[in-house]
C-alpha cells in the first residue's frame, strides 16, 4: 500500500464532478456493482456523482496487461472474481483509471461514453458473501455496553488478550436502502414472569467498518500478521442492526443469535486498500499496564500503521423531521482510531486456527464508540439503555428507533498533504413489523 501519483492532491480529472467531491474525488476510484433499468448487475468505479462502466471499460481498447484482466474480472453481478485475483491486477487497473480521467487525457472522449450517471444507477452489494464474521473491536463500546450490566467489571478480562468476534448470518446483509423491517421476537422484561413474542421495542443501530477480504487462505493454513493485509481488497460502512430485547434475554451463554441476524447495511463502495494508503497511521499506544498482544497478533509494522485517520457520523431523522424539510440530527462524531485492534489483527486471528477464509467473506469491526459523550456509536450506549432519551428538534424523544426513522452513516477519510475521500451513504429506514 504505497502512495504514488494516484495520491497526488494536485491531481484533477475531468470529470467535474469529482474536483471537490464529498467522497469521489479520483484519488478514491472506489470498487462496486450497479445496474440501470434493464440491465444486468456489473462492476463500476465511482468517481464524482458518475459511475465508470468497468465491463465496457474491458472492451473498450484502452486496457492491457493486469489492468485488462481486472477490469474483464468484473463483468458479472459480484466483484469476486476481480477480488480474487489479488492486489496486483486492482492497483493497476486504479493506476489505468487513474490516468484515464486525469485532466487532459488524449483518451477522454472514449471513456465519456463509459460513464453512467449515479442518479441512473441501481447499487448492488459489492461481492457475494461465504461468511460474514462480527468482531468487537471498539474498547469504547465494549467498556460503555458492559458498564450499562457489570458496573464492577465492565471490561471481561479476555477483551485486552483476543479480538472477540462470533459468526454472522451473511443471508441477510443488504446494500444501502434496504428496508430495516422491525423484528419480532422472543423478550422477557425484567420485572415479567415469562417472556413473550412480538415486535421489538428496542431496535438500535452499531456503526461499524466492513472489510472485505480479497484472497483466502487454504484451510489449516493461517494468515501470518505481516501479510495479512494483502488479503483485504478494501473496506465499507456497516450498521449492525441489533434488537436490544431480544439481545439481552437470549445472549447467555452463546451470544448473539436473532438479535443481531435480521439485517446488516453496508454501503456499496469497497474504498480499496490502495486508496488508503495515505490515511494509514500508527495504531494508538496501549495504556500503561495493557498486556502486549501475543506474537502471532504483534508486528511492528502493523503497529506503526494499522489504524486510519478516519472520521465517523451517524445521524437520525424522524419521519416527521422530513416532512418539515429539517436536516437530520446528528447523534454522534467519532475517530476510527479508537479501535483497539487492527484489521490485520482481525484477520490474522480470524485464520490463526487453520480457519479458511474466502473471497467475498466480509468481517465487522464491531461497535466504534469514543471515550467521550457525542461520540457513542450506538443508541444503548446514548441513552443509556432508554433511561436519557435523545430529543430532536421536533420535540420528539428517542430511547430507541421508531418506525419511520431514518439512519445514515457516514465516514471521511483527512490527513494532512491529501485529499479526502469517503464511502457514500449507508443508509436505512425503519417499517413496521410484518404479521
Amino acid at each position: 500500500m504505497m502512495i504514488d501519483e494516484t495520491h497526488d492532491p494536485a491531481r484533477k480529472s475531468w470529470v467535474e464532478s469529482a474536483n471537490g467531491h464529498a467522497d469521489f474525488p479520483i484519488q478514491n476510484l472506489p470498487l462496486g456493482v450497479f445496474s440501470r433499468d434493464g440491465d444486468s448487475p456489473r462492476g463500476g468505479m465511482a468517481i464524482g456523482d458518475m459511475i465508470l462502466d468497468l465491463s465496457a471499460l474491458a472492451l473498450s481498447g484502452l486496457l492491457d496487461g493486469e489492468a485488462l484482466a481486472a477490469a474483464s474480472a468484473a463483468n458479472g453481478a459480484t466483484l469476486n472474481p476481480m477480488l480474487a485475483l489479488g492486489t496486483g491486477p486492482r492497483r493497476a487497473l486504479r493506476k489505468r483509471v487513474s490516468a484515464l480521467l486525469s485532466e487532459g487525457a488524449a483518451e477522454k472522449a472514449q471513456v465519456e461514453s463509459l460513464l453512467v450517471p449515479m442518479r441512473e444507477a441501481e447499487m448492488h452489494l459489492p461481492a457475494h458473501v461465504g461468511d460474514y464474521t462480527d468482531f468487537y473491536v471498539g474498547i469504547h463500546h465494549a467498556t460503555n455496553i458492559g458498564s450499562l450490566f457489570r458496573p464492577d467489571n465492565p471490561l471481561l478480562p479476555n477483551y485486552k488478550h483476543v479480538p472477540i468476534g462470533y459468526h454472522g448470518r451473511a443471508s441477510t446483509i443488504r446494500a444501502t436502502g434496504a428496508d430495516v423491517i422491525r423484528p419480532q421476537g422472543q423478550t422477557k422484561a425484567p420485572t415479567a414472569d415469562a417472556p413473550s413474542f412480538g415486535p421489538v421495542a428496542k431496535l438500535d443501530y452499531e456503526l461499524e467498518l466492513g472489510v472485505w477480504m480479497a484472497t483466502g487462505n487454504d484451510l489449516g493454513s493461517p494468515i501470518p500478521i505481516a501479510e495479512a493485509l494483502d488479503h483485504v481488497a478494501g473496506i465499507t460502512l456497516l450498521n449492525d442492526w441489533s434488537a436490544r430485547d431480544i439481545q439481552a434475554w437470549e445472549y447467555q451463554p452463546l451470544g448473539p443469535f436473532l438479535a443481531k441476524n435480521f439485517l446488516s447495511t453496508v454501503s456499496p463502495w469497497i474504498v480499496t486498500m490502495e486508496a488508503l494508503a495515505p490515511f494509514r497511521r500508527a495504531q494508538p499506544a496501549r495504556p500503561e499496564g495493557d498486556p502486549k498482544p501475543l506474537p502471532y497478533l504483534w508486528d511492528e509494522t502493523d503497529q506503526s500503521k494499522g489504524a486510519l485517520s478516519l472520521e465517523l457520523d451517524v445521524f437520525l431523522s424522524s419521519a416527521a423531521m422530513r416532512e418539515k424539510g429539517m436536516e437530520p440530527l446528528r447523534l454522534s462524531h467519532g475517530a476510527a482510531s479508537n479501535m483497539y485492534w487492527t484489521i490485520a489483527q482481525m484477520v490474522t486471528h480470524h485464520a490463526s486456527n487453520g480457519c479458511q477464509m474466502q473471497t467475498g467473506d466480509l468481517l465487522g469491526s464491531g461497535t466504534i464508540s469514543g471515550p467521550k459523550n457525542g461520540s457513542q456509536g450506538s443508541l444503548m450506549e446514548i441513552t443509556r439503555n432508554g433511561k436519557e432519551p435523545v430529543e430532536l428538534p421536533t420535540g420528539e424523544t428517542r430511547t430507541f428507533l421508531e418506525d419511520g426513522d431514518e439512519l445514515s452513516l457516514a465516514g471521511h477519510f483527512t490527513a494532512d498533504g491529501a485529499v479526502s475521500i469517503g464511502f457514500g451513504e449507508c443508509r436505512g429506514t425503519v417499517s413496521p413489523a410484518r404479521a
